[in-house]
């Protein structure tokens, strides 16, 4: 896997455990605006909303660049050559809990930029639990992500998200978030 590791906390015990390996991506526009995307878990109503970044799970015999290119097609309709695809700087493993499973996710958070300003977002590709899930999206400044109280996944990506675009490799640690 991507990013097991032997250093991980004793997950809650509460339901069944899905490990898998995935992708985030901080897709900014011509004007360095983040993609975010307004979510919740519908079978999770007291965990509210929250800002996510794009992403998903790397699949059987995918990279993760390729995962990231597929991803951002299915839940935005962006289409990206693999080689806009940057360097998986950002690493971290996390736990929440998922349409009646435990997820234990082991990430890769990479950049993606685009050569247009704030495009609008299709969609019509999303998965069925994503179409449920997403609530809105939007072109957000890095400052207001950074200055911001609300809620977002990966957790710590208020405070994390200035030292991603300055190039500087992170290990996150273990993130039960939920």
């Amino acid at each position: 896997m991507l990013g097991a590791r032997s250093d991980l906390p004793t997950l809650p015990s509460d339901l069944p455990l899905v490990e898998r390996d995935a992708v985030r991506l901080i897709v900014q526009d011509r004007q360095g605006l983040v993609l975010l995307f307004r979510a919740r878990e519908i079978t999770l109503p007291e965990l509210g909303e929250w800002w996510e970044l794009p992403g998903g799970g790397i699949e059987d015999g995918e990279s993760y660049a390729d995962a990231a290119v597929r991803e951002l097609e299915e839940e935005t309709g962006l289409q990206v050559d693999v080689g806009h695809v940057g360097p998986p700087l950002w690493r971290r493993s996390c736990s929440y809990r998922f349409r009646g499973t435990r997820r234990l996710q082991h990430e890769v958070v990479v950049g993606v930029r685009i050569d247009v300003q704030a495009p609008p977002i299709d969609v019509s590709g999303q998965l069925v639990h994503e179409t449920e899930d997403y609530v809105s999206w939007q072109w957000t400044a890095v400052k207001e992500i950074t200055t911001s109280r609300e809620r977002f996944y990966p957790g710590r990506l208020p405070l994390l998200l200035p030292a991603f675009l300055a190039g500087e490799p992170i290990s996150e640690p273990f993130e039960l978030w939920s």
